[in-house]
This record gives C-alpha cells, structure tokens and sequence, in this order.
C-alpha cells in the first residue's frame, strides 16, 4: 500500500512543477505550438481556469497559479493522510 502512497505524492509533485512550469512559460517567449508547450498547457489549462473564475488579474499579474498551488498542496496533504490512515 506505501506503493500507491508513494505514486500519488509523485504525481502531485509533478503537478506543481507543471503549474510552475506554466509559470515560468509566461515570462519568457515561447512558441505555443511547440508539443512540450502545448502538453503544460493542455494539463495545467482546466486546474487553472477554475481559479481565474475566481480571482481577477490584478493588472498584468495572476494570482491563480499561487492559489491553485496553495490548494494542490493541502489536496496532497489531506489525500496522503486519508491513504496512510486506510493502510
């Protein structure tokens, strides 16, 4: 069972570094049809959009990715203690 643990925490750690990763495309020029771009976006694009809904750009600045990583973090934490309490 420390197995399935161990793969979802990766997979939220791999999440987070695709939205920071969203975050880093947005300060630099990149081409958008670039698969690899198109991939980040594609993944991170409907977790974000939920958190754009609810927080407006404050001018040229998002918020929505810090927030969406606050609440990907206390998702992992609450889903990995819910895991290692079944085990």
């Amino acid at each position: 069972m420390s197995l399935i643990v161990e793969i979802v925490d990766v997979a939220f750690i791999v999440y987070t570094w695709l939205i920071i990763g969203r975050i880093i495309l947005s300060w630099v020029r990149h081409n958008p049809y670039n698969p690899v771009v198109r991939f980040i976006y594609d993944l991170t694009d409907p977790y974000l959009n939920i958190f754009r809904r609810v927080i407006p750009p404050l001018g040229m600045i998002d918020l929505s990715p810090i927030a969406a990583i606050l609440v990907l973090q206390l998702a992992k934490v609450l889903v990995l203690s819910l895991l290692v309490a079944l085990v």
